[in-house]
């Protein structure tokens, strides 16, 4: 069977879409990376030259997604993809009581719909089919710390990431029939534009709310948090390593300050680890 060399990233314009892009590239591999602007399109194929390719769609509009797939099947269909990384996501803040619905619609519309819809539209060049010229591609999907964890006002993106890991449980075991493999990324606390600008972020509408204080400290919180987590090009890389590794684990936990933010939680009680953080937030004297 032909071995492929292309691969799909979605949120390739920024973070760690963009980081993984680029060391894939280096690496020899061929990306089609989705971006919603064709402005970031120009500006990747400029960064990356021959290797990149853009797709210009947003994972939330399903027809584009398909027309996106339809042309690239048309293009590499006989060469099949080694990979689809689903990276293209959302943060939003806020506690759920004073989320707006419409915020948290979207939030899981990007997140969780947007990855669906592009695996499945992505689904026949990576194998998922009994026909193929080519070797079954991977599956990685990029979740969170979040995922297995949630926090205060960060609610609706931990739904997201809860649901990430639950459709890709079910997918793992699923695409067992053709041989594609699912991967599970949970990165804690990386060094990109989706936590960078912290202090920008809209919680003018918290200012009314019993919450409003404790709205600055994770403004603050969330500010740290970006200060010490991973450089994005050393992630980038270790994505590469983890796509190109021949001994894969299901899902790869990778938090900076590692017992301290993923493996104490899971040890010490939930209700303490409330208690603390509550208290920590002044909603507990």
């Amino acid at each position: 069977m032909q071995i492929s060399k292309n691969i799909v990233i979605t949120g390739a314009s920024t973070g760690i879409g963009y980081a993984t892009t680029a060391s894939l590239i280096k690496r020899g591999y061929r990306v089609f990376g989705s971006v919603r602007k064709a402005t970031d399109a120009e500006r990747l194929q400029a960064a990356f030259g021959d290797l990149f390719e853009p797709l210009i769609f947003d994972v939330t509009d399903t027809a584009a997604v398909q027309a996106a797939a339809t042309q690239l099947i048309e293009k590499i269909g006989h060469e099949g993809l080694a990979g689809l990384i689903n990276n293209a996501g959302i943060a939003v803040a806020g506690p759920v009581l004073h989320i707006p619905i419409e915020d948290f619609r979207r939030q899981l519309d990007v997140n969780v719909l947007g990855l669906v819809a592009t695996t499945q539209a992505f689904a026949p060049l990576l194998g998922a089919s009994h026909k193929n010229s080519f070797a079954a591609g991977k599956i990685i999907n990029v979740s969170s710390v979040a995922g297995k964890f949630s926090s205060p006002f960060m609610g609706a993106y931990a739904a997201s990431k809860h649901a990430v890991e639950a459709i890709s449980d079910a997918l793992r075991i699923e695409l067992q029939l053709y041989g594609i493999e699912v991967i599970v990324v949970g990165p804690g606390v990386v060094k990109t534009p989706i936590w960078d600008k912290a202090e920008e972020l809209d919680l003018s509408h918290l200012e009314k709310t019993d919450y409003a204080k404790s709205t600055k400290k994770l403004v603050h919180f969330l500010q740290k948090m970006s200060k010490d987590g991973f450089e994005q090009d050393a992630f980038g890389e270790t994505m590469a390593d983890i796509f190109e590794s021949k001994s894969q684990k299901v899902r790869y936990a990778l938090v900076p300050n590692k017992f301290q933010n993923w493996t104490l939680p899971r040890i010490l009680p939930t209700r303490m680890i409330n208690k603390v953080i509550g208290k920590r937030l002044g909603f507990l004297k």
